[in-house]
């Protein structure tokens, strides 16, 4: 059996951030449950391609699916479990707005919406805080203060859950170095710590009300300058490392052993599987997003994305698995590109592998964007 990756996707929220562009907007009780017993079916109709594979990781996505009852939560694990083989030791992550699950929302209080998780088999929480300064989070949009943040963490822990990941974003409006460091440490130095923390910088969107505030350079003093935010970026590696934390993705951090093993498989081209609106999949050689046709994958694009993805992790690509899965070497396809990063001091040869430099990870997507312009 083939290992495979799910991914599913809750397209609910209780407002609308104003930097988020993802499929998500606000439902009745009655159209959320509507949605699940859709995602339902739609997981039971993979029950024929289900039986060549068992399942690694689960990730729920959105949106935000904490807003789902935990009635909801176990009805989809039922269906999940009812169609495919998943490991007893399997990652199964549930994002989760501190907004929905301790009072601040229109969730219920929650031990009872805790154990329901618990008890689906959920082992892993990524909680959305972005920034620890109650001025950030409301210009981002935010429906919870970094008190409710807490109250969700320490709550989450005495339910049992010692997996966490904690989002942040950098380059946010009113953001300064201090301010983000003042997050970095106060997150970090929560008891107990988050096994993980994801940081991002803010990307302005089109069609998204920052985009109208922002898209334009107006209200530019709001943001962080540029010289700021490539301070913020360094700032970042070095401030988590005190902590224990290790880099081993170009924007997440975490303890050891508790590096995101859903999110290694995307960029190791696991198999995934994505289910609900919008959600995106890499299944049985073909990837789709939502209602789109799925598109065979040609060798050349495999090839290209075995480079784009594989240099996301620091530990970069291994030439030998390169070899072993195009039967041909990485520089023959790659040389020339290869050789010009590497002049460049974007690019570096470690054993086997071949990673980003330091100053490689600094324009990364430029580094990357080089892997589409050669191949066969």
């Amino acid at each position: 059996m083939k290992e495979l990756e799910l991914y599913i996707h809750i397209p609910f929220c209780v407002r609308k951030c104003k930097y988020c562009d993802f499929l998500s907007a606000p439902a009745s009780q009655r159209e959320r449950q509507a949605y699940v017993d859709s995602l339902c079916g739609k997981i039971r109709s993979y029950a024929d391609s289900a039986k060549a594979y068992h399942v690694v990781s689960i990730f729920l996505g959105g949106g935000t699916p904490s807003i789902l009852e935990g009635e909801q939560i176990l009805q989809i694990f039922a269906a999940i479990r009812e169609v495919f083989l998943v490991d007893e030791d399997a990652e199964i992550t549930l994002e989760a707005n501190p907004g929905t699950v301790t009072g601040g929302g229109p969730a219920s209080v929650t031990k009872e919406k805790l154990a329901a998780w618990r008890q689906a088999g959920i082992n892993r929480l990524s909680i959305g805080l972005q920034s620890a300064e109650d001025r950030e989070l409301k210009a981002l949009g935010r429906i919870h203060t970094f008190a409710e943040f807490k109250e969700t963490y320490q709550a989450a822990v005495a339910a049992g859950f010692s997996n966490m990941n904690v989002d942040l974003m950098s380059a946010i409006p009113f953001q300064t170095e201090e301010s983000w460091e003042r997050t970095l440490r106060t997150v970090a130095g929560l008891t107990p710590p988050p096994a993980h923390i994801s940081a991002y910088s803010l990307i302005i969107e089109e069609g998204t009300p920052f985009y109208e505030r922002y898209g334009s350079g107006e209200h530019a003093e709001e943001l962080p300058d540029e010289d700021t935010e490539r301070r913020m970026y360094e700032r970042t590696e070095e401030i988590l490392s005190e902590y224990g934390y290790h880099r081993y993705e170009i924007s997440n951090y975490a303890l050891p052993g508790y590096e995101c093993r859903h999110n290694l498989g995307y960029w190791d081209r696991r198999e995934y599987l994505g289910i609900g609106d919008g959600a995106a999949s890499f299944f049985e050689g073909k990837r789709w997003s939502g209602k789109e046709e799925p598109v065979i994958l040609t060798r050349k694009d495999a090839m290209e994305e075995f480079m784009f993805l594989g240099l996301r992790k620091m530990e970069g690509v291994s030439r030998c698995r390169f070899r072993e899965e195009f039967q041909t070497e990485m520089e023959e396809i790659y040389g020339t590109v290869i050789e010009e990063l590497c002049r460049q001091g974007l690019l570096e040869t470690a054993g086997d592998r071949l990673r980003l430099t330091r100053k490689g990870i600094d324009v990364s997507n430029y580094v990357m964007s080089e892997f589409l312009l050669d191949g066969e």
